[in-house]
Order: C-alpha cells, then structure tokens, then sequence
C-alpha cells in the first residue's frame, strides 16, 4: 500500500519535474536538469504532499513547493558527489553530474538548484505571503549552516578520524535528519495544525531521518549499484565513521528498528488517519535502495 502510494506520488513530482526549467540550450540548464531529472526516490517532497493529504488538503496545488524541496535535495547530491567531498561515480544509476559537465559546472549546477528552490515557493500563490516566509525560513534554515550544510561540514572533518555514537549521531540528524523534519514541518505549517500536532510530526521526523541514516549505512555494505543507483563501499573507502563500523551490522540493525518504533511511538496519539506514516516507517526500515 505505501509503496503503491509513494510511486504515486513519484510520478505526480516527476512530472512537475520535466516541466520545471525550460532548456534554454545552456549547458547550465542541461546540468541542472541531467541531476533533477534522474529519478530517485522523491521522499521528501513525498512526505510533504502526503501529509498535506492526511489534513484533508489538495496536495496537487501545492506541487511547487513539494518541487522546491526536491531541487534543495539534488543539490546536496551533486555537491556531495563532487571530488573535494565523497567523489562518487555514480548517482540513480547515471555517472555523476560532475562526471559529465565538470566539477565546475556540476557546482554552479547544485547552486542553481538551491537558488531556484527559494523563487519556486516565493511564487506559490495560493498560500499568503506570510506562510511562503515562513516555509522559505524552514527550508533554508534545514538546508543551512545548522542544518544539511552544517552536517556535511561536520562530514569533510570527520573523514579518516574515528568518530564517537554521539558525534555520528550529531552529524546525520543535521546532514540527512533536517531535510526530513523540514517537510512535515512545512506541511504542518500550510495545515495549520496545533502546537501539539507539530511536536508530535516533528519527533516523528528526527526518528525516521535517524533511521533512513541507518538504513544507508547498512545498504552501503550490502547493496548494490542496480538496487541503490550509487557504488556501494564507499563508507569504507572514504574511512568515514558510520553505525556499522561502530555498532556492527547487528547493533545497527537493532538500532534501526528501535528507530522505527520511537517514530511510531510520537505519533501514536494521533489517530488512525497517521497509519499511513506508520506504514513509511516499516518502508524505510527494509527498504533495499
């Protein structure tokens, strides 16, 4: 069912996707496009539209923003891709954007993307000037300095040095944790909902990021590039600290599903209609890519 749901939603962004930057025939925009256009999973504008769905909203009229959250994401792919961060070959099944435009380009790509997110939700119209601030504060501060930005800093410095449960735990809540909550944060925000609500969305959030986190490190020493789109191994490789290489792949694992129960847990008491981000919780947890 959520499955099904997901890939539901995939195509509806996919869609808004192809149509999003008019190829003016600069190699600008054809990098741009080449990352944003090369599939992926589209969890988190998924997330966003989902819940939009749960509150009784059209998720539909709200496609703009749900693509803005997709253009920061890619962006943080493209840069992470690069060779002065994880230098990968491979990402969604396609070399690198860097592979084939050039690190140059590839960057101003990642920037071109991060910018456009900003101007995508300033021009949501039906949602009132006020609320488009906001949701541009609760982005760009996910995607910021203490946030993904904030988390990939704490990434570069902690390659090739052994990093405590703690430290790790630091760094993933702000490199892959922030641009999960922000999401269900900015679709709480459109829905109105209470003060109550949003804490209980929010913890829900900081466990399902935490768990996604662990789940890619586990994938990284079982998957392969036809289930993940990436070379897995590249932890290893990197000498990066990670819950495997600390916990061990049993610890991890039990990590995870403690994970997934903490997340089930914040929202147990708000009723049947929240099943579905049960359901998302057990998805990510035996996800294969």
């Amino acid at each position: 069912m959520i499955g099904s749901l997901l890939n539901e939603k995939k195509a509806d962004i996919d869609k808004e996707l192809a149509n999003l930057l008019a190829d003016n025939g600069s190699e600008l925009y054809k990098s741009m496009n080449y990352s944003l256009l090369a599939g992926g999973k589209r969890l988190r504008p998924a997330l966003f539209l989902m819940l939009l769905e749960i509150f009784g909203l059209e998720a539909r009229s709200y496609m703009k923003v749900a693509c803005a959250i997709e253009c920061i994401h890619t962006y943080s792919l493209i840069h992470d891709d690069l060779p002065a961060m994880d230098n990968d070959d491979y990402r969604r099944g396609k070399l690198t954007n860097h592979k084939i435009f050039g690190p140059g380009m590839a960057t101003m790509a990642g920037d071109g993307l991060l910018t456009y997110a900003f101007e995508l939700i300033s021009n949501q119209e039906n949602i009132s000037p006020d609320t488009r601030c906001h949701l541009i504060s609760i982005l760009a501060k996910a995607a910021g300095p203490d946030g993904m930005v904030g988390g990939q800093a704490l990434d570069i410095i902690s390659e090739g040095h052994s990093s405590s449960l703690p430290e790790l735990r630091k760094m993933d809540s702000l490199k892959t944790g922030c641009l999960i909550c922000a999401p269900i944060d900015m679709a709480a925000l459109i829905a109105k909902c209470d003060e109550e609500m949003q804490k209980s969305l929010h913890e829900f959030a900081v466990h399902l990021g935490l768990l996604f986190q662990i789940t890619d490190d586990l994938l990284d020493v079982h998957g392969s590039l036809k289930e993940m789109g990436k070379l897995p191994g590249q932890d290893e490789k990197s000498l990066k600290s990670t819950y495997v290489t600390i916990l061990g792949e049993g610890k991890a694992q039990e990590l995870a599903n403690a994970e997934n129960r903490r997340a089930k847990a914040a929202i147990s008491k708000l009723g049947s209609s929240f099943e579905r981000l049960n359901d998302l919780a057990d998805y990510v947890l035996a996800r294969a890519n």
